[in-house]
């Protein structure tokens, strides 16, 4: 597999630190609001990282942290008149629902800045006493200077950074550059004591300390949105480096923006939209499916109409998918027709393309296409004479095997008690039928299309899905 590595700006063969582990830390949102279509991005293109890994047998270990302390927060809960707290406790609440009707999986590991403020305080320290951090009044900063290869992975010289940063007008940071570790309190904000005095951390101090503690020095993989190269990942190399003395990560990846007329979407810019509210016209898994449409690192144009095309082509994906499972439970007992045992000997090089589509920097545009080739086979093959069981249940599995690496076919909430409903007034329509009731048939059919559920009469029975 090759991956596109930012520090070196090539697609880099993947050799992990230790064979069969992969360890990848995914930098998490600052929980102040709920997160938007661009802050989407990353969840899913890494989540399926992680799955493509698993799915290569590997065993992973992956990390996405939550931000809950944070100038944003505090700003948030003053305006609301709560505690930094509150506000963290209800937006992590509301990250959950969001993450996971997108399909997203729980990482190993979820921690949180507050409960690892020890571990902060200790890395630095330990960068005080080596000099490579400094204490100014009641903050504490990081000596850039003293870090020989501080730009290395945004490709920046420290010269050039210095000549294009603000000078801060208090004049409290010994280089325009350095950036801060531990804050001090201000009134009536959250704060933890400190051997500099009561304070809270820094935002990149967090993610170097947690790295650390749940993965170790070195990691395989960081993930994270393009935005974060400078000046965050710059800093946790700083950090983290400084500190160990090893490298920090091995693979950096970055995914590219997602735009609103050509323009990164950005809560700070007002030209954004949250997931929940994407959801609430396109469904989720919608959203899901445009960004695997595209290659992580491509940008992205949002739009409606983009929405409702990748719906179209999930739902085109779905209903193949139904079709396979109803042939399987009602279709025919007998021997494989030619081009059913055609199809289900090409099986495997669909299975090779997928994965080569992957190990090609991680391509799910690609993946995606092996998906719809085999999914247009498997409706000519369903679609002539009577497809058999045997046939329809290996492509059945299949397809689930390639999608359930995308992530794809996921459940939203609610699907499991309306498919029994759904069910249960097919067989009392069914049974009216038999009777020669119909005017009870035709009850629970106008019953069924009043819930956007479409009857399909085939050969095999009644076959439904929602309109």
């Amino acid at each position: 597999m090759k991956l596109f590595n930012t520090m070196t700006m090539r697609k880099d063969e993947f050799v992990p630190l230790e064979p069969g582990k992969v360890k990848i830390y995914t930098c998490g949102p600052t929980v102040y609001d709920y997160f938007h279509v661009g802050n989407a991005r990353p969840l899913i293109m890494f989540d399926v990282l992680r799955r493509y890994f698993e799915y290569r047998g590997n065993e992973v270990t992956y990390v996405l942290n939550f931000t809950d302390i944070d100038d944003k927060i505090i700003k948030r809960a003053n305006e609301e008149g709560i505690d930094s707290s509150d506000v963290a406790k209800k937006y992590i609440s509301e990250f959950w629902v969001d993450a996971r009707n997108l399909g997203v999986r729980d990482a190993t590991i979820h921690p949180k800045a507050t409960e690892n403020i020890g571990e902060i305080i200790d890395m630095i320290s330990k960068l005080i006493k080596k000099g490579l951090a400094y204490q100014s009044g009641r903050d504490v900063y990081y000596r850039t200077e003293r870090f020989a290869d501080y730009g290395k992975l945004s490709h920046q010289p420290l010269d050039e950074l210095q000549a294009g940063a603000r000078v801060d007008v208090a004049e409290i940071k010994e280089n325009p550059v350095d950036f801060a570790l531990w804050k001090g309190a201000k009134p009536d904000e959250p704060f933890w004591d400190s051997p500099w005095g009561q304070g809270r951390p820094g935002w990149h101090i967090e993610c170097s300390a947690m790295s650390s503690k749940y993965l170790g020095d070195t990691i395989d993989i960081h993930c994270g949105g393009q935005d974060l190269t400078f000046p965050h990942h710059e800093n946790e190399i700083a950090q983290s480096e400084g500190c160990s003395g090893k490298q920090f990560v091995r693979y950096w990846l970055h995914n590219g923006f997602i735009n609103i007329d050509n323009k990164k979407m950005a809560k700070s810019q007002g030209n954004f939209f949250t997931v929940r509210k994407a959801a609430e016209a396109y469904g989720y898994e919608s959203i899901r499916m445009f960004m695997l449409m595209s290659h992580y690192r491509s940008p992205l144009n949002y739009s409606g109409e983009i929405l409702l095309q990748a719906k179209s082509a999930l739902d085109r994906l779905k209903t193949a998918r139904a079709n396979l499972e109803f042939i399987a439970a009602n279709g025919s007992d007998g021997a494989l027709g030619d081009a059913e045992n055609e199809l289900i000997i090409a099986l495997p090089r669909y299975r090779e393309r997928f994965i080569e589509a992957m190990d090609d920097d991680f391509n799910t545009a690609d993946a995606v296409s092996v998906i719809f080739e085999l999914v247009r086979e498997c409706n000519t093959v369903a679609g002539s004479g009577s497809p058999s069981k045997r046939f329809a249940l290996a492509a059945f599995d299949f397809l689930n095997e390639l999608g359930g690496v995308l992530g794809l076919f996921y459940a939203e909430a609610g699907d499991k008690d309306l498919n029994a409903e759904v069910e249960a007034l097919i067989e009392a329509r069914q049974a009216a039928r038999k009777e020669k009731n119909w005017a009870e048939a035709d009850r629970i059919r106008n019953k069924l299309g009043e819930m956007g559920i479409v009857l399909e009469d085939t050969p095999q029975g009644v076959k439904w899905k929602t309109s």
